[in-house]
């Protein structure tokens, strides 16, 4: 890859019945900020890039014939994948007390986890599932 590669490297991309819903919740629960969007015809979103800090995360919308076979979790009735991003160890309950308020589902509250740092997971609206953790890495 090379030393002209720098940042992110990986760049997760959801699938979304409604995109723009889950841009407002996922702003609001978890302070992700707009970074792109591209309308589609119909006034929804038909792609989108959400900063999380200084990363990237892709969301599109669901299309019954993806031609990837992705789908948003409400479409699969369950999920294949779960993301994990970090937030300070001292942040960690108010991002959950303030996800929860957002209408987050909590799968699991903050906790120590076997890795020894402090985390917890919730579910967006539609089913996609969120790690917010210490973890830092190493």
């Amino acid at each position: 890859m090379g030393d002209a590669m720098s940042g992110q490297l990986v760049f997760p991309n959801l699938r979304y019945a409604s995109p723009r819903s889950a841009i407002e919740f996922l702003s609001s629960a978890f302070g992700f900020d707009v970074h792109f969007i591209v309308d589609a015809d119909d006034g929804d979103v038909e792609h989108a890039q959400l900063l999380v800090g200084t990363n990237l995360v892709f969301l599109s919308r669901d299309h019954e014939a993806d031609r990837y076979g992705m789908h948003s979790p409400e479409v699969l009735r369950g999920t294949t994948q779960a993301l994990c991003i970090r937030v300070p160890e001292g942040e960690l309950a108010q991002h959950q007390a303030h996800a929860e308020t957002s209408s987050a589902r909590i799968l699991n509250p903050v906790h120590k986890s076997l890795a020894g740092v402090l985390e917890y997971t919730c579910a967006d609206p539609e089913g996609h599932v969120w790690t917010f953790s210490s973890y830092a890495g190493e």
